[in-house]
């Protein structure tokens, strides 16, 4: 299978890393031409655009920052969409907005292809071994038709059900995430302004009721002072944006989702949307003249376990 990947960021170019690593034909595409040289010194090909891209491959891959982004790709002078053929499938791994799956998907499929929705979620250090989950919405014969694919980037593969219900399970998840870490970010606070030693408050959150995938990973680089998670501030707000728009379409009556949205926006405006997320925190250190560190926590977190085939996680019924 030849396999053209469009967008080389912190995500999709550890995605591709993997695809390249483990022996698949991959053409990539990427606005920073740097980044495009990378890939294609450890084996890739390159295009010239995302319809030349189309053209030589069986399936495109995309991972973007916005729906924006996926959408110039694709329906752009020089998209992929224009020439896509049946058969072929386009696999959207960027976080993107639930109805923009189901107008793209429409899209896909008058051309007689198919389109799976495919995010991902645990961190850019486990997609860079290939271990990180991935969240697959559409049609299930398309869904086998990507699987070896998928089990190459990633360790736990769930099969969501219909096109958007990986959307939508994703913006639920990056915002739970967010939840956890501004609540770390007031405990961890609160622990260094009474004194406790941050070593040992790391530990007994760790190892107790508290503890949570965002504390053993976002809390570490924290603590190190680097509060390099390879993710933003503007990240976050579109995420969380979307899970807040999810909600009130649904008539729930949402009490911490609006808060959550309210505290980043205010965060993107007093440090800049390309900071990164862990520094939420500054809002909670910065009016006491704190800052919260430990010592011997890593600059970034790194993936310790080893790289394995994926496999498709089935739901309990």
């Amino acid at each position: 299978m030849k396999i053209g990947f469009i967008g080389l960021g912190n995500v999709g170019g550890k995605l591709a890393g993997s695809l390249i690593r483990n022996g698949h034909d991959v053409t990539v595409r990427d606005l920073d031409d740097n980044l495009v040289a990378e890939y294609v010194a450890h084996g890739a090909k390159s295009a010239a655009s995302p319809k030349e891209l189309g053209e030589n491959v069986d399936l495109i891959v995309t991972c973007l920052p916005s729906p924006a982004a996926s959408s110039a790709v694709a329906e752009g002078a020089d998209g992929f969409l224009q020439i896509m053929r049946p058969g072929q499938v386009w696999l959207e791994m960027s976080t993107t907005d639930y109805s923009e799956i189901i107008r793209l998907g429409a899209l896909v499929e008058a051309r007689g292809a198919m389109f799976m929705e495919c995010p991902v979620s645990g961190g850019c250090h486990r997609a860079d071994t290939g271990n990180i989950a991935i969240f697959a919405g559409g049609p299930r014969a398309a869904f086998e038709f990507v699987l070896p694919v998928l089990t190459t980037m990633g360790r736990r593969i769930l099969h969501t059900g219909d096109l958007g219900t990986a959307s939508q399970l994703k913006v639920m998840t990056n915002y739970l995430c967010t939840v956890h870490l501004v609540a770390l970010a007031e405990a961890l606070t609160t622990c260094k302004a009474i004194g406790l030693d941050m070593n040992t408050t790391y530990e007994a959150i760790k190892i107790s009721s508290g503890n949570s995938f965002v504390h053993e990973t976002e809390s570490q680089v924290i603590l190190n002072g680097s509060r390099d998670i390879n993710f933003t501030m503007d990240l976050v707000s579109k995420d969380i944006g979307l899970f807040d728009k999810i909600a009130q379409e649904a008539g729930v009556p949402v009490e911490m989702s609006p808060l959550i949205v309210r505290l980043f926006k205010e965060a993107e405006a007093n440090y800049g949307s390309r900071e990164f997320s862990p520094n939420i925190i500054r809002r909670y250190e910065e009016p006491l003249g704190l800052k919260v560190l430990g010592t011997g926590f890593p600059a970034q977190m790194v993936d310790d376990e080893p790289e394995e085939r994926g496999y498709e996680v089935v739901p309990k019924r």
